[in-house]
C-alpha cells in the first residue's frame, strides 16, 4: 500500500471544544488523521471533516497569523538585547500566540536547541515568509537579532493595522447588504404572494415587471425551507473561505479609481516597511528587492520594481533608476533619491512607511464616505423597486374601483 502524500490539503472541518461548542473552520493536512492530530493541540475534537479544492487553501493554515508573528517579534525585541537566551525567549514566545502557531514556535526551539541557526529553523518548520527569514539570517549575522525583530514587528503591526482598516471598510457594505437580503426574502415569501393571489382573484392584469415579481414571490413561498437552508450554506462557507473571497472581490472592485488609490498606498506601506526592516538588518537593496517584490499585489508597481531591481544589478544607478517607478508619486522618489544620495536610505524608507500609512487611513476613510451613500441608494433601488412592483396593480384596482362607482 502506498505512504499517504505528505502534500497538505485545504479541510473545512467541524469541532467540539473543550466546553462542548461547536467550532468550524479550514485547516490544511495531509490527511484526516493528521487534522485530528492538529486539532487535538489546539484543544479540540475533530467532529468532521470535508475535503476542499485546493484553490480553497487559506493563508492561515499555511503562514502564522499577522497577530502571532508581531507577538513572537515583540517579546523577543524585548527580551534577546537584555541578554535572554534564544531558547529561554522562544519559551516565552509559546505562552503568547494562538495554540496553532504554538505548536510551530516549540519545534523552533527544538531545532535551535540541536544547533541550527534561527533562520533555518523557521523556514524548516514553515509558516513564515522569505522577507522575514532573510530578515532573521542578516541580523543573526549582525550579531542582531533583536533589533530585527523590533523592526518585524514594526512592520506586522503596520500590516495589521491596515487589514483592521480594511475589514471597517468591508463590514458596513456586509452589514447592509444581509439586512436588504432578509427585508427583500420576508417581502417575497410573505407579503407579495398574498397581494399576488388578491390580484388574481380580483382579475387585475398584472404589468410584465408586475407578473415577474410575483411569479417570484410564489416560487419563494414554496421553497423557503430550501432557501433558508442555502443562505445558511453560504454564510458558512463564506465565514470559511473569507479570505479567498475577499481576494477576488478587492480583484474584481480594482478597477475602481478609489480603490485602485487605496490599494496602491497600501501596496506601498507594506513595502517600504518590509524594505526598512531588510535593509536595517544589513541586507543590500537588490537582495531586498529580489525578496519582496514578488509578494507586491500592484501589478504596475511590482513589474517597475523588478525592472528596477533588474537593472540595479545589472550596474545601473539606483538614484537613475528610482525615476523610472512611476506607480510612486513623485514626491516619494525625490525622497528616495535625496536619502539615496545621503546615504540615510534606511531611514527614509521607515519614515515613508509612516506617511504611507497615515496615507492609507485617509484614502480609507474617503472610500468609506464614498460607500455609504451609493450602498443606501442601492439598498432603496431594490426594495423601492420590488414595492413599486406590487404598488402598481393596487393603484390599477384602486382606479378601476374607483370608475366603476
Amino acid at each position: 500500500m502506498a505512504a499517504p502524500s505528505a502534500t497538505p490539503n485545504p479541510f473545512f472541518f467541524v469541532a467540539a471544544t473543550p466546553m462542548g461548542a461547536r467550532k468550524m473552520g479550514v485547516r490544511a493536512a495531509p490527511n484526516e488523521p493528521v487534522l485530528s492530530e492538529i486539532l487535538r493541540k489546539e484543544q479540540l475534537l475533530l467532529l468532521r471533516a470535508w475535503k476542499l479544492p485546493r484553490w480553497a487553501q487559506t493563508s492561515e493554515s499555511l503562514t502564522i497569523p499577522t497577530s502571532d508573528a508581531m507577538a513572537m517579534n515583540d517579546q523577543l525585541s524585548t527580551l534577546l538585547p537584555r541578554g535572554v537566551p534564544l531558547i529561554e525567549a522562544m519559551e516565552v514566545v509559546a505562552t503568547v500566540v494562538k495554540p496553532a502557531t504554538k505548536t510551530r514556535v516549540d519545534k523552533i526551539r527544538e531545532q535551535v536547541t540541536s544547533g541550527a541557526s534561527f533562520a533555518d529553523a523557521c523556514r524548516r518548520v514553515g509558516g513564515f515568509d522569505e522577507v522575514t527569514i532573510a530578515v532573521y539570517r542578516a541580523a543573526e549575522r549582525a550579531g542582531d537579532l533583536g533589533g530585527a525583530a523590533e523592526r518585524l514587528a514594526d512592520s506586522a503591526r503596520r500590516s495589521l493595522a491596515i487589514s483592521r482598516k480594511a475589514i471597517t471598510l468591508l463590514i458596513y457594505p456586509v452589514v447592509v447588504l444581509a439586512i436588504s437580503v432578509v427585508v427583500v426574502l420576508g417581502m417575497l415569501s410573505l407579503v407579495v404572494p398574498r397581494i399576488g393571489d388578491a390580484l388574481s382573484e380580483a382579475g387585475v392584469t398584472l404589468p410584465w415587471f408586475s407578473a415577474i415579481v410575483f411569479s417570484v414571490g410564489g416560487w419563494c413561498r414554496g421553497n423557503i425551507f430550501w432557501i433558508i437552508l442555502a443562505l445558511l450554506t453560504t454564510v458558512v462557507l463564506g465565514v470559511a473561505m473569507r479570505r479567498q473571497l475577499l481576494a477576488v472581490f478587492l480583484r474584481a472592485i480594482r478597477v475602481l479609481p478609489a480603490v485602485a488609490n487605496l490599494q496602491l498606498a497600501i501596496e506601498s506601506t507594506r513595502f517600504f516597511a518590509v524594505m526598512a526592516a531588510m535593509s536595517k538588518s544589513g541586507v543590500p537593496i537588490a537582495e531586498a528587492l529580489a525578496t519582496t517584490t514578488p509578494s507586491i499585489a500592484h501589478p504596475k508597481l511590482r513589474e517597475q520594481l523588478e525592472t528596477m531591481r533588474r537593472k540595479l544589478v545589472e550596474g545601473g544607478l539606483l538614484r537613475t533608476l528610482l525615476d523610472e517607478v512611476t506607480a510612486l508619486p513623485v514626491a516619494t522618489r525625490r525622497l528616495l533619491v535625496a536619502a539615496e544620495r545621503g546615504g540615510d536610505l534606511e531611514e527614509a524608507f521607515d519614515s515613508l512607511a509612516g506617511d504611507m500609512a497615515e496615507e492609507v487611513d485617509t484614502r480609507a476613510d474617503r472610500l468609506l464616505a464614498l460607500l455609504e451613500p451609493a450602498i443606501i441608494v442601492v439598498m432603496f433601488a431594490i426594495i423601492g423597486a420590488l414595492l413599486l412592483a406590487i404598488m402598481i396593480p393596487l393603484i390599477t384596482l384602486s382606479g378601476s374601483a374607483g370608475s366603476q362607482l
